[in-house]
């Protein structure tokens, strides 16, 4: 949340407390005192009222606290919430142009990319699968098994990290890894040849030399195009969006509970902060946790390291990047491994504090929500939906 909406906050919880306070001390002063016990010595009165007066304090103290705990987050209509996503960061030698991104976009939706004809990009990011992989772990080319599960590519552009963990730093770097590797199969090796065999396609050889005039079709211009066209895939359209902008009919009632629940007792806020809903977007390192997905039944020499691959960090064991939560009502299965196949199961397992390890993140602790407070929060996550699609042009 900006800083408006927290100082409002903070203000209408210490005008709360100071009323709290003074009700307290009214009815203090109202309340007939008890008379004194026959034969009460001096010392005996004075600690019977020392007790009197701590017995008052604590309770004051004990409303005051229940007060602050259940101000501390505004209704949902009274929340100044985040909905604008800034100026996207777009590499100076990549500049965005409408014909680099229709280039882009045809070649996103291209078989002939991978090393068997089988697979494009969006073969792993359709829109049936709510932008992200039907598949628990991802299926590259000649059906080879990846390791992980394809996220959703909403606003993809605007993340500072890309892959679970972090390890490339922009769209181009993705671009050619993904190509090179087990998602496409060409090999490292072989991308200058794919390109040139791309770029002797009569349509494409026509747009690459009109796109990236003097370069044509190469292993890099393939990728530049292909990442214009995912910076254009901007996700700012849901339910949400509109009620951040001020159409508080935009969330009926059950889902304003969820958003509440998200930002107070569920604290999902915590790791999901809008308008991008992962802090992820927010941290030019990107942000990572442990949050026990993958352990179960696994030793730690067992368990896919993430972030520790690429730091090196022991800390860093079993933590992944942040997702969005944007679709993420259309894009089971769940998790980096895909290993939760529904919305509500993964919403239980996070609430639940996820699955004791000794690198667990200290924010996991059990929210201990109720069955009808899970369904609520359900209904707000499904407010988070894109109504945008990928459209596969014609090639």
């Amino acid at each position: 949340m900006t800083d408006k909406p927290v100082a409002a906050m903070l203000g209408r919880m210490k005008r709360g407390l100071a009323l709290v306070v003074l009700l307290g001390l009214a009815v203090s002063c109202k309340k007939r005192e008890e008379p004194p016990p026959p034969g009460e010595s001096p010392e005996m009165k004075s600690r019977r009222e020392t007790a009197i007066r701590a017995g008052r304090a604590a309770a004051s103290a004990a409303a005051a606290a229940r007060l602050a705990e259940a101000q501390a987050v505004p209704r949902a209509d009274e929340m100044n919430l985040s909905a604008e996503f800034g100026k996207m960061n777009v590499p100076a030698d990549n500049p965005q142009t409408d014909e680099k991104i229709a280039l882009g976009q045809k070649l996103f939706f291209d078989k002939r990319l991978s090393v068997d004809g089988s697979l494009s990009c969006y073969s792993c990011h359709k829109n049936e699968d709510g932008n992200g992989g039907k598949e628990p772990l991802a299926i590259g080319a000649r059906k080879k098994k990846l390791t992980r599960h394809s996220p959703v590519i909403w606003n993809v552009g605007y993340s500072p990290r890309l892959y679970w963990d972090g390890r490339a730093g922009t769209l181009e770097e993705l671009g050619a890894e993904a190509w090179a590797g087990g998602g496409m199969g060409i090999g490292k090796e072989n991308l200058e040849k794919k390109a040139q065999e791309l770029g002797k396609i009569a349509g494409y050889k026509a747009e690459f030399d009109k796109v990236f005039p003097g370069e044509g079709a190469t292993a890099v211009t393939v990728v530049k195009a292909l990442s214009a066209y995912q910076r254009s895939l901007v996700c700012n359209d849901t339910d949400y969006d509109r009620f951040a902008k001020g159409n508080r009919s935009a969330l009926d009632a059950e889902e304003k509970r969820g958003l509440e629940l998200f930002m107070g007792k569920a604290a999902c806020v915590a790791c999901h902060a809008p308008p991008f809903f992962s802090s992820s977007f927010l941290v030019k390192a990107g942000a990572y946790f442990n949050v026990g997905v993958g352990f179960s039944g696994k030793t730690a020499e067992n368990v896919d390291p993430g972030r520790k691959k690429v730091t090196g960090s022991d800390a860093d064991l079993g933590a992944f990047k942040v997702p969005s939560l944007r679709n993420v009502s259309k894009s089971a299965p769940y998790f980096h491994d895909g290993s939760e196949a529904t919305l509500e199961g993964a919403v239980r397992f996070m609430a639940s504090g996820g699955f004791k390890n000794p690198g667990l993140s200290p924010m996991m602790t059990d929210k201990k929500l109720s069955d009808a407070e899970i369904k609520s929060l359900i209904a707000f996550l499904g407010a988070l939906e894109c109504q945008a699609k990928l459209a596969e042009p014609k090639l």
